[in-house]
């Protein structure tokens, strides 16, 4: 066990609830620290609902491939609380040292002095703490919920704020509607620091605009302002500086050409793109975990038929849905195999909304517990939502046992492509099953 893991315990006991969105507590946090959010790199800010996480990932690899200082802070994590941070090193960041964030926790423990403050406050000022004090020529730091009311959002003056794809997801704190998610997205907009936002639908477009515009901040809207789209295996990228003929991204998925381009369009607009060498050589190598991840080896390849493809993806909104089951429907028009899915949600997500977008696409569904978290729905429950959306599916104890569910529904077949997914919590559970830990 980490030597931060008790501290970590400790911190969860602070407050009440594990989300309550307010910019009060982590202001008298963070100036009880004499205000790290002052003295950090450069940031470039990142909210959206979907494709924050491998837009982040697709900047930190451009920037690191021409030998930039990277700081990266994202959430959740998959297993280790330390994948969160990630501080810059000559050669390319590294996940936070346990020793390192130990020291850290104690301080900021110790400076918090016992008032309520929420688990994501208290790290995210563990995590400015850290940022501060170690250089850097760039910080990336992605917001953990919403925008306005948010942890991070503390930061005056970034070099840009990010806004990925948007859509439905966390309606108990952000609203029902998709226009009130937006305008709490739309919270990390700055007087004078340029906006880039991913292609959107018109009613999201339209609130972000309003809210650029009563903030003063200069917007690069996606589809309009630049564009990113696949070419004959290529990703061709352009705006009002010209065009770019790009290779394909590593990662899966047509929507990955698009997370591709708001990673460029944010690092064009921010001042700090590297030019074409960087850019070819960061899409060559991006790497973010449990995002249309393959797995070829470990454990879980001892639970599958002789071979099957396995697939690992986190996403579990309706919006998510739709990319991965487009991206699985790509696959199955270059290599046909019947798509057998196995997950776990938790019961803040729309089960529904996710798996109706694999409707006519997915073989068979076989849904499991989320052990790593006491929010999740019951396999019994989720197998019913998921034939709800019309889906044939059936509940099994535990990972193993449904994976030996697909080896008995497809012996005698093609050998399946099987996906794990519907929840970071168990794509988790699989990395730390399978020995591959993010590194």
């Amino acid at each position: 066990m980490d030597h931060s893991t008790p501290i970590l315990e400790r911190l969860l006991g602070l407050h009440p609830k594990e989300i309550d969105l307010s910019l009060g507590r982590m202001q008298r946090l963070l100036d009880a620290l004499g205000n790290p959010e002052r003295s950090l790199p450069p940031v470039i800010h990142i909210a959206g609902t979907n494709g924050k996480g491998s837009t982040t990932a697709f900047m930190r690899a451009m920037l690191e491939a021409a030998e930039k200082r990277v700081h990266v802070y994202t959430s959740p994590h998959l297993v280790r609380f330390h994948e969160r941070i990630r501080l810059a090193h000559e050669g390319g960041g590294r996940i936070v040292e346990d020793d390192v964030l130990c020291e850290a926790l104690r301080h900021v423990e110790q400076v918090n002095a016992g008032e309520p403050i929420t688990f994501f406050e208290i790290s995210t000022a563990v995590a400015m703490q850290l940022f501060a004090s170690h250089p850097a020529d760039v910080l990336l730091m992605e917001v953990g919920l919403g925008g306005r009311l948010d942890a991070t959002n503390v930061i005056d003056a970034p070099l840009a704020s990010v806004i990925t794809s948007v859509s439905l997801d966390h309606e108990r704190f952000l609203g029902s509607r998709i226009e009130e998610i937006a305008f709490e997205k739309a919270g990390i907009l700055k007087r004078g620091a340029p906006g880039v936002i991913a292609p959107q639908v018109d009613a999201v477009r339209d609130v972000i605009e309003r809210e650029a515009a009563r903030a003063g901040a200069p917007l690069r809207i996606g589809g309009q302002d630049w564009m990113a789209h696949e070419e004959h295996g290529r990703l061709v990228y352009q705006d009002e500086d010209g065009l770019l003929d790009l290779p394909k991204p590593r990662l899966i998925g047509h929507h990955q050409y698009v997370n591709a381009g708001t990673a460029i369009a944010a690092l064009r607009a921010a001042g700090v793109w590297p030019g074409m060498d960087a850019t070819e050589a960061g899409l060559a190598n991006v790497s973010w975990p449990a995002r249309m991840q393959p797995i070829r080896s470990g454990e879980i390849m001892d639970h599958v038929p002789e071979g099957a493809e396995v697939w690992l993806d986190g996403g579990h909104n309706p919006g998510a849905g739709a990319v991965i089951s487009a991206a699985m429907a790509e696959l199955g028009d270059k290599v046909d195999r019947p798509l057998y899915l196995v997950a776990g949600m938790l019961t803040t997500k729309d089960p529904v909304g996710f798996f109706r977008a694999f409707e006519g696409l997915a073989h068979y569904v076989v849904t499991v517990p989320i052990h790593a978290s006491n929010a999740g729905r019951t396999p019994e429950e989720l197998a019913d939502l998921a034939a709800e959306a019309g889906l044939i599916a059936e509940p099994k104890k535990d990972l193993h046992a449904a994976l030996d569910r697909v080896c008995e529904l497809s012996a005698g077949d093609i050998a399946p492509r099987i996906l794990i997914c519907g929840s970071l919590y168990l794509a988790g559970d699989v990395l730390s099953l399978n020995g591959t830990l993010p590194q």
